[in-house]
């Protein structure tokens, strides 16, 4: 296969039809070989097509010549006339990932940032690439997904991550650059043996293509193959969801129990993916499965990894984050939306409801304030005064919720709990409503 502009031309309208027009092409550059061919190829096809180009170099600070590499970077890409972007990130090496996971986090994240609506970020990933991931994943025991692969398009932030060379050899790379002349770097972390990507690159993959020259092609069959099957899980695991309320961040005890133990795998890894959150290993999985759903229906267990946590109270599990948003700081109130901060939601005050809070309690202002412990007030509807707490475990919020519910205060006077309760004494017909939108599981 020869690689060229208009191979990618004839790629990148195939994948238009399924994510529409790119308001914008941003480019992860490296600098490397691959990345360096696909910024050349890509300007003339985006220049035709009227598509802005923004290539965006992260410096991950883990080689003495990073510095000397962004300005590589910086010059290729205004030879070419392309915008261009440096950003330096900070890998955290102690995160338990590994180096390359953890650099990949880094990198990604800093990318995802950058992103405006519509914009596709390309990645200059290659059929070895492909190849190098299908092997990595099968060592460490993965499932279809994983077997999978590099995927060719997928959603990213509020965009579109696309890969239009998955399908090319690096031969076919390699030949391009040298026909036009390219410089390029060469990362001498890529050679040390001691990385699980560089091993399987250097020591396993030259002994396979010498047994099957066309090993790169075979596994790229497998991964298209896997991609399908794990589709075909991902639906299944959609109507398994439908089935227990369709809610990925709560999922029925009794609604599990009535699936195998593969379909309840299934459904968690997948209702996981949903939410954004990473996958645990098969041993953290069967925690899951074996500890946490089965405790006693008054139990509170936990099992978590780096990036999630499950949770199990009363008959539901919960799947959350690994380490929840702390609650904000106390402040005044005013009509305007107010954000509770990353995955609490936003309270919403809507004029005119048909109950709600009285118009004067905002015009004497009021306070948000979260759960100090000892807070009463009588709700609408009950004829005496309660203790929040007794009301929370009555309403069966979960406890690690308890401390993160916002409460508005007129003065000392506890007169709202999140959209759950309004007091008796401030309440008005009508009022001003208060709804707390995209709010976590509570129950």
């Amino acid at each position: 296969m020869t690689f060229s502009e208009t191979l990618l031309q004839d790629t990148l309208s195939v994948l238009e039809a399924a994510a529409g027009k790119p308001s914008r092409y941003v480019v992860a550059f490296s600098g490397g070989l691959d990345s360096t061919v696909l910024l050349h190829a890509l300007q003339p096809v985006a220049q035709n097509a009227g598509v802005e180009v923004l290539a965006i170099h992260v410096d991950h600070g883990l080689q003495p010549e990073s510095a000397d590499w962004s300005r590589h970077c910086e010059a290729t890409a205004s030879g070419l006339g392309v915008a261009y972007r440096s950003l330096a990130v900070t890998v955290q090496l102690e995160s338990g990932r590994g180096p390359e996971a953890s650099a990949r986090e880094a990198r990604y994240t800093a990318l995802h940032a950058q992103l405006e609506i519509g914009d596709w970020l390309l990645s200059a990933h290659h059929r070895e690439d492909q190849a190098e991931t299908l092997l990595l994943n099968l060592v460490r025991g993965t499932g279809p997904a994983g077997i999978a692969g590099i995927g060719e398009l997928r959603r990213f932030g509020p965009g579109w991550l696309a890969r239009p060379m998955i399908d090319v050899e690096r031969s076919a790379l390699e030949e391009y650059a040298r026909r036009h002349e390219l410089d390029w770097i060469e990362d001498p972390s890529n050679a040390d043996r001691r990385f699980d990507r560089n091993f399987l690159r250097h020591e396993v993959l030259p002994r396979l293509r010498s047994r099957w020259p066309d090993i790169s092609a075979r596994l790229q069959r497998s991964a298209r193959n896997a991609s399908e099957a794990s589709q075909l899980l991902s639906e299944l695991a959609a109507i398994d969801l439908d089935s227990l309320g369709g809610r990925p961040q709560r999922l029925p005890i009794d609604g599990l129990l009535v699936l195998s133990a593969a379909r309840q795998r299934n459904l968690i890894r997948f209702a996981l993916r949903k939410l954004g959150l990473s996958t645990p290993t098969a041993m953290q999985l069967a925690r899951v499965l074996d500890e946490l759903i089965p405790a006693r229906a008054d139990a509170q267990p936990l099992v978590k990894w780096p990036g999630a946590a499950v949770r199990r109270y009363r008959n539901a599990v919960y799947l959350l984050p690994e380490n929840l948003q702390a609650a904000p700081a106390a402040g005044p109130v005013g009509g305007s939306p107010l954000a509770l901060g990353d995955g609490l939601g936003v309270l919403h005050f809507e004029p005119d409801a048909k109950q709600g809070l009285s118009r004067s309690l905002f015009e004497r202002g009021l306070t948000l304030s979260f759960r100090q412990g000892g807070e009463e007030f009588q709700p609408l509807g009950q004829s005496h005064t309660r203790k929040l707490k007794k009301l929370l475990q009555e309403e069966g919020v979960v406890p690690w919720m308890r401390d993160r519910l916002p409460l508005l205060y007129a003065g000392d006077e506890l007169v709202a709990v999140g959209d759950l309760w309004l007091a008796a004494s401030a309440a008005s017909e009508p009022g001003i409503g208060v709804r707390w939108q995209d709010r976590p599981a509570l129950h």
